[in-house]
């Protein structure tokens, strides 16, 4: 009995120092503080969104877009586009850059002329001439009969030929600006007048196997055979002769006036060039497949730049 309460004494002080050689020294508990800064953490400061280009006459390239395409959405001749733009390579345009689609001079509203006459600074005023008396006498304009006019009442008027007269007349003249309004722009043509003077007709003969829709198709399509003759539908210019815009193949494009135009599209080949004038029923082109999947012409007629429905100007079938 006294032998097992020493073995139990002996393995419980063996277990009692084993634990003590093996028990991690006390620490000091973690305590969370926030210690208070005297200066405010730097705010984050967020990239400034890209500048929006909302000014009347421009557009800013979006992916995808060709000088061409842009050029026909707007009306316009590309060439000019090239020219406005001072581009040097017309196939080189990037993403967000902006293009002027309008004429220099044709953004109405501004009410800014080139070469319009400086006037004057804000700080310097015209001098007003005032008159304490009635004058009954009209004088033709001069230097002298204005420095006459600006002299104060009472003062008397410089020998004609000295010095201060001189002087006189030279500050009056240097003091006066002389504004002349800038000539009005000539009145574009109206386009309904326009309109009516024009001719139209079917540019190729065969079913339409589709017609105009806003949003899905801006212009007809019409079926034909491969090689069958693709007609100006009206007088005018041919404005565009190629490939340039993706899923129009081979285009022709023809300005009848200042507002509207004709577009061809899917030819197999063109027969006219950039510059030709062409009359009612010439043919321009012949039909193909060009960038599509079956023999067609595609056919539209833009007013100012935006596609409308060509049964509006075509003759009924």
């Amino acid at each position: 009995m006294r032998m097992t309460k020493k073995i139990s004494a002996l393995i419980l002080g063996s277990s009692m120092l084993l634990a003590a050689c093996t028990s991690v020294p006390n620490q000091a508990p973690v305590v969370d503080r926030h210690v208070a800064s005297s200066s405010k953490p730097a705010p984050v400061v967020e990239p400034a969104p890209p500048v929006v280009r909302d000014e009347r006459g421009m557009y800013t390239v979006k992916k995808g877009d060709t000088l061409i395409r842009i050029a026909l959405e707007f009306g316009q001749n590309y060439r000019d586009l090239v020219s406005w733009n001072n581009l040097s390579n017309p196939n080189d345009i990037k993403v967000d850059q902006v293009l002027r689609v309008l004429p220099p001079d044709a953004v109405a509203g501004s009410g800014v002329q080139t070469g319009a006459i400086a006037m004057p600074p804000v700080d310097k005023p015209v001098p007003v001439v005032r008159k304490s008396e009635p004058r009954g006498d009209k004088k033709a304009y001069s230097e002298a009969a204005l420095a006459e006019l600006q002299r104060p009442d009472g003062a008397k008027p410089d020998k004609p030929g000295s010095k201060a007269g001189a002087a006189a007349g030279a500050a009056a003249v240097a003091e006066t600006v002389v504004t002349v309004p800038a000539p009005a722009p000539a009145p574009a043509p109206a386009p309904a007048v326009e309109e009516e003077k024009l001719s139209w007709m079917w540019p190729a003969d065969g079913k339409v196997i589709a017609t105009f829709d806003e949003g899905k198709n801006k212009g007809v399509d019409i079926a034909g055979k491969a090689g069958q003759p693709v007609v100006a539908a009206g007088a005018g210019k041919v404005m565009y002769a190629g490939s340039g815009i993706r899923g129009y193949g081979n285009l022709v494009i023809v300005k009848h006036s200042n507002s509207l135009l004709s577009a061809y599209a899917h030819n197999r080949s063109i027969v006219v060039k950039e510059g030709n004038t062409v009359t009612k029923g010439q043919q321009i082109a012949e039909m193909g497949d060009s960038d599509t999947d079956t023999v067609k012409l595609h056919f539209e007629i833009r007013q100012q730049g935006k596609p409308v429905d060509p049964s509006r100007f075509l003759p009924n079938r």
